[in-house]
């Protein structure tokens, strides 16, 4: 697998492309606007995403559709209990050769491509987990002591049922904090849900056509992150990344009582360049408080831990982080 030759994009390109990404994923996947859009951001900034949601609101067919949008590699793995680390990075197999000696050859697990669907990656053992741990944080995976380097682009678009727990295996904090943004999908309206079922179940299935690569892909990243943020908008992210942590002078109240712990520093970095690809995708080059306030639930609500107290009321850490971003000023320059 070749890895994507370098290219340039401008504003206006880099609208007209993700205008058309988000359309033909539309062909397919009815409603979840929302979902497809913070999907989006994740592929652009060269992020993973995490989805969760009860089984059948098509968090698989959005990862297999944009696959199709894509004209990236696409692999997906199937997490199971008794998936080993080996099935997914690979392993070095003993071959004989023409004149009869014997040498290992390394076998390349299916991690290797540019878009990786990881199907209910909770059901993997914590050794498994880890083996997905380097190759999301380091993009590359070692085996019998060798390294490889993983081809960019690469994202890990993983799926979760936060239903079912019995055989699960939960995701540390610390792999939960690799991922960019964690997605929450919702079941559909009635509205949505009957154009669902028409465009199910006839003859002729809906498919989606490739907008972009991979060389384009990563040239829109690069866009991003040379995107510059204004410096009080960077204090907004700041502050409120503090105002988690319930031991902070600036948390409310609310966030004391019911909070255990708050976002990572990646928390931030996941509102800045989340806020950046959000500006850019509603065609500004600048970026506003409303950018960070649109990606803000996203990618924060996996980083912020709750306590007994508010788990027994039912709370949501997205009940917190809207009451920590009603509390945040918005400081002008």
């Amino acid at each position: 697998m070749s890895e994507a030759a370098p290219a340039e994009i401008g504003l206006e390109q880099f609208g007209e492309i993700a205008r058309s990404i988000e359309a033909e994923v539309g062909q397919v996947i009815v409603g979840q606007q929302a979902v497809v859009r913070s999907v989006i951001i994740c592929v652009l900034a060269g992020g993973h995403a995490l989805l969760e949601g009860v089984p059948g609101l098509g968090k698989t067919m959005l990862i297999r559709t944009l696959g199709d949008v894509l004209d990236l590699q696409f692999s997906r793995i199937q997490f199971t209990p008794d998936l080993m680390p080996a099935d997914i990075v690979g392993t070095d197999i003993l071959e004989e050769s023409e004149d009869g000696r014997r040498q290992f050859r390394f076998q390349a697990g299916p991690i290797f491509a540019n878009l990786i669907l990881a199907d209910e990656i909770n059901r993997a053992t914590p050794k498994t987990q880890s083996a997905m741990l380097e190759a999301m944080q380091e993009k590359t995976v070692t085996v019998a002591g060798q390294g490889y380097q993983l081809d960019a682009p690469f994202f890990v678009l993983a799926t979760q049922n936060p239903l079912e727990m019995e055989g699960t295996y939960p995701l540390p904090e610390a792999q939960l904090d690799r991922f960019l943004f964690k997605v929450n999908v919702a079941f559909p309206d009635v509205a949505d849900l009957v154009q669902i079922l028409e465009r199910t179940t006839g003859v002729e299935q809906p498919r989606a056509g490739k907008v972009a690569d991979g060389a384009q892909v990563i040239a829109m990243g690069a866009l991003a992150l040379s995107t510059p943020i204004p410096s009080h908008v960077s204090e907004y992210v700041a502050h409120i990344v503090v105002a988690t942590h319930p031991e902070s002078d600036e948390a409310t109240p609310m966030l004391r009582q019911y909070a255990r712990y708050g976002a990572s520093p990646r928390g931030a970095q996941a509102l800045i360049i989340g806020a950046k690809i959000n500006a850019l995708l509603e065609g500004r080059s600048n970026v506003s408080f409303e950018d960070v306030a649109a990606v803000a639930p996203a990618a924060l609500r996996h980083r912020i831990l709750l306590n007994f107290e508010g788990q027994a009321e039912g709370l949501s850490t997205d009940d917190l982080i809207a009451d920590v971003l009603k509390s945040v000023p918005k400081l002008a320059s």
